[in-house]
């Protein structure tokens, strides 16, 4: 198409919208910003977002609808205690809660009725944060030009939370007042109160820190799933691995844990290539193992009695 010579659009994000289409030759309006759904191109004009998500933004995605699933999952079986249960079916109503959520938003996003999404892709972090680069050519005036240049993948995050909060309260008290009956009457709310205050921090969480987490998740992913099995475990006093048969909910705990592993592998090699990334999920259990294996050898129990006999 042509491109009309017209005074220079100043802005790392500032467009000038498509008003009419004659052949080849476009017409196109003010410098501004670019309406949703578009982003501009290297000539500085809007076009429409016509792509799909590619597999690390879809694993991006899945990370931020599996943050309220699992703090979900961790207030209900803090609060449940051993008194109750009722944990695994409340456990199993979060994960619906989560899982419609999630099919609502898809279905509703651009194009509606479809799982499939339309999106921009991703350049670089400022990509995020376009609220930054408004530009102001006299120094008094300023420009703006903020829009979504990762559309979707800042507001649909927000929309699943939404959905998420609105199913919870929905279900979940009707579920607990029935069948929590082992907590007590101001105990059997606590996982739902936590909710409303995780909801906002989690809210807030992706509005500042949408970019950076997005670079940055498959390594958090990682991080946070070691340290927590290296303190559930040693909170659990697991030293031996009759300890996680004998229970199965440890074992449970366990194949969770590993699974987040497998996550933030996969999200970090994004599987390009096969033969050379899916060796990688062989050092899934390795982290497990290793603890298994020296918590014999590091029981503070041990370690005192044998210091005393030292001396």
């Amino acid at each position: 198409a042509a491109v009309d010579i017209q005074p220079a659009c100043l802005g790392l994000y500032c467009g000038r919208t498509v008003l009419s289409v004659n052949g080849s030759v476009e017409t196109y309006g003010d410098c501004g910003v670019c309406p949703r759904g578009q982003r501009t191109d290297d000539n500085k004009i809007c076009r429409e977002c016509l792509g799909s998500p590619d597999r690390y933004d879809w694993l991006y995605l899945g990370f931020m609808a599996m943050l309220p699933l699992v703090l979900h999952w961790f207030f209900i079986e803090w609060y449940s205690g051993k008194k109750s249960s009722s944990a695994l079916l409340q456990h199993l109503t979060a994960l619906l809660e989560c899982s419609v959520a999630a099919a609502v938003t898809l279905l509703l996003s651009d194009p509606m009725g479809s799982l499939h999404i339309r999106s921009c892709p991703v350049k670089k972090l400022s990509d995020w944060y376009t609220m930054l680069y408004n530009p102001s050519p006299d120094y008094i005036t300023t420009v703006h030009c903020t829009h979504e240049a990762v559309y979707p993948l800042y507001t649909i995050v927000f929309i699943y939370y939404a959905f998420c909060l609105v199913l919870m309260m929905l279900l979940r008290p009707l579920l607990v007042k029935k069948i929590a009956c082992g907590l007590g009457r101001s105990d059997r709310f606590k996982s739902i109160y936590a909710a409303l205050y995780f909801f906002p921090i989690l809210t807030v969480l992706q509005a500042v820190g949408g970019g950076l987490l997005y670079y940055a998740f498959p390594y958090i992913i990682l991080v946070l799933s070691l340290v927590t099995l290296a303190v559930y475990m040693s909170a659990s006093e697991v030293e031996f691995f009759k300890d996680l048969l004998v229970r199965k909910k440890r074992l449970v705990v366990l194949f969770s844990h590993w699974l987040l592993h497998a996550y933030g592998i996969i999200s970090i090699s994004k599987l390009d290539k096969l033969e050379q990334d899916l060796p990688l999920l062989a050092l899934v259990p390795a982290p497990a193992l290793f603890y298994l294996m020296t918590a014999k050898y590091t029981e503070p129990s041990r370690i005192l009695s044998e210091g005393g006999n030292g001396h």
